[in-house]
């Protein structure tokens, strides 16, 4: 059996959710980056088919995306009326800015194998919260975000995702500023039941 790790257990107990508008510089170094994500990478892979891959975003390359993110926006979204479309584009245009570095968990399951593709998806999600834990337990805040920048096709395309690929989550990564209040957690009882036979 291998010996309880009180330290480990704990941080996990304490992981939370940092808001973009709490993440600050500095982000991550590369070395501390590459070990965040050689560790979100130890997940369950059932065949070992690694249904899944990293996009990062550091320095001006988060600007660059907006830019064309907003000008997606605006061509998927012409039906909206001006003034929203406006103020949403905008937001498209800042969104990858707000935390000094962003990385995008893509879902690229492969369609052939015998693994069934739910449980592939699920193994890029198990990448994700790796990658939260990760962070966390390297000093920084981060969090995993999805809405329109994660569900676009024409997003996708500007991000250099394949057709057969999806954004499984776009993880904000940085210093935190402030430590945000836990928020309620779910309560067991309400979760939890053991199985008995039944006659």
């Amino acid at each position: 059996m291998l010996s309880p790790n009180e330290a480990a257990l704990r941080l996990l107990e304490t992981r939370r959710s940092v808001p973009t508008s709490q993440l600050a510089e500095p982000a991550p170094s590369e070395a501390e980056l590459a070990r965040i994500l050689t560790i979100a990478t130890r997940v369950p892979d059932h065949g070992a088919l690694v249904p899944w891959r990293f996009i990062v975003f550091s320095g001006d390359t988060r600007h660059q995306v907006g830019q064309r993110l907003s000008a997606v926006y605006r061509l998927e979204k012409q039906d909206m009326p001006p003034e929203r479309l406006e103020k949403f584009a905008g937001i498209m245009t800042r969104v990858f800015t707000y935390a000094p570095l962003v990385i995008l968990i893509v879902s690229s399951p492969a369609p052939d194998a015998k693994i069934a593709l739910r449980e592939q998806e699920l193994s890029a999600g198990a990448v994700a919260m790796n990658l939260l834990n990760a962070t966390h337990a390297s000093g920084y805040g981060a969090i995993l975000l999805t809405g329109w920048a994660a569900e676009s096709r024409g997003a996708a395309q500007v991000y250099g995702v394949k057709p057969h690929e999806h954004i499984a989550g776009i993880v904000h990564i940085g210093t935190p500023t402030d430590i945000p209040a836990d928020r309620p957690r779910p309560d067991l009882v309400h979760l939890v039941t053991h199985w008995t036979p039944r006659e």
